[in-house]
């Protein structure tokens, strides 16, 4: 293995990430009939798509201008919802063949409906998973609502999900997570050998491409030997963007102020890749097992569960990767994140943990704000550290 294919891997990668549309037309070139599915945030199960052939991409926030889309969804939407429409009104989601999502945040419903009004000859489905976890029928209402998506993909796609094919299908997305933690690992570790940049692509363009070309290529890069190691800056964890990545110049931002990230809770980062699928057992039992398991790993503020609290997981994680303080990224109009940041605020002032609550936006983001008080926030922290004699 050499330095140069390592190189040419990761930037097949980046460019998955930052074009999918490219990777997408690509891909139908070389799967002529096959269909592509539109993925929306955050707990559709892309085995049963990919289990029939199909091509699951989950719908990234391409970080275009809003143009269009302005006119169509009222501006106290999040910025992600906002640039879906704005994607459906111009015509770039014409690389999908349908949209799917199982979540029920009314923003993304509202993007949803935009999608079925512009585009009527298109699939838009919700196989809405529920989010009362603790009660006693939640696991049959789950296990049914997987066997109504998976009825939809046999449908819309004209192929079976074979038990099979389902199972290598949750195979290959497991192996492909597993390695993406590894990274993440290695980092709250002290061996960050990926900026949170590359592991932004790395796990976004897992979101768009085939779980086996993807695992492929980042075992190509990582078969040659990144430098990493623990340096002196402010170790802290990020913590929010339950839907969409954060735009690349605030994690730039971010580290360009004396902080290193050493772990998150972000949906393009350790959330998404949080939890594995079963892969012994009814393979169908198994989505919806995982589906309840991702909830406990990395609690989500739009599930009801009486054991599961997203403050507790974020204190616990603080103290697992030593991060000295807590960066929220918040979206603006991220109602679910929103009602429960108090929560998060007091559970971390009590434990006793240096914070701060970045508000983001689609567009026109204060960076150099931002920078200054994130400076405020890492010197705040730095200074709690013991003298060293």
């Amino acid at each position: 293995m050499t330095d140069a294919s390592s190189v040419a891997a990761m930037t097949r990668l980046v460019a998955a990430s930052r074009n999918p549309r490219a990777y997408i037309a690509q891909w139908r070139a070389e799967h002529p009939g096959a269909k592509v599915l539109g993925i929306l945030p955050m707990n559709f199960p892309r085995e049963l798509g990919h289990a029939t052939g199909a091509l699951p991409v989950i719908v990234p926030d391409d970080q275009q201008p809003v143009t269009e889309g302005r006119a169509l969804l009222a501006e106290f939407y999040c910025g992600y919802t906002r640039n879906l429409a704005d994607q459906a009104a111009t015509g770039r989601l014409d690389s999908y063949d349908g949209i799917f999502t199982a979540d029920h945040c009314i923003q993304l419903l509202g993007a949803a409906d935009i999608v079925r009004a512009l585009q009527p000859d298109t699939t838009v489905f919700l196989g809405m998973l529920n989010s009362s976890m603790n009660d006693r029928w939640a696991s049959e209402k789950v296990a049914e609502t997987m066997r109504r998506i998976r009825t939809e993909i046999e449908t819309f796609t004209g192929r079976r999900v074979e038990p099979e094919a389902l199972r290598a299908s949750i195979g290959a997305y497991n192996r492909d997570r597993r390695l993406i933690r590894r990274l993440l690992d290695d980092r709250s570790a002290g061996n960050a050998a990926f900026s949170p940049v590359e592991l932004q692509d790395i796990i976004a363009s897992s979101m768009v491409m085939d779980p086996g070309e993807h695992h492929a290529l980042l075992a190509e890069v990582l078969a040659e030997p990144r430098g990493g190691e623990r340096d002196d800056r402010v170790r802290v964890h990020l913590s929010g963007h339950l839907c969409h990545a954060p735009r690349r110049e605030l994690l730039e931002v971010i580290e360009d102020s004396g902080a290193i990230v050493v772990d998150d809770d972000l949906y393009y980062g350790r959330r998404y890749v949080s939890t594995d699928v079963a892969e012994d057992g009814d393979p169908l039992q198994a989505l919806g097992e995982w589906y309840a398991r991702r909830n406990v790993t990395i609690p989500c503020p739009t599930r009801v569960q009486q054991d599961a609290d997203w403050d507790v997981y974020l204190v616990d994680a603080v103290r697992h990767s030593g991060a000295e303080a807590v960066i929220h990224l918040m979206p603006k109009f991220c109602e679910p994140h929103m009602l429960y940041y108090p929560e998060l605020r007091k559970g971390l002032e009590a434990a006793g943990i240096p914070q701060l609550l970045l508000e983001t936006e689609h567009e026109g983001m204060p960076l150099e704000t931002f920078r200054t008080r994130i400076e405020a926030v890492v010197e705040r922290a730095r200074r709690r550290r013991p003298v060293r004699i």
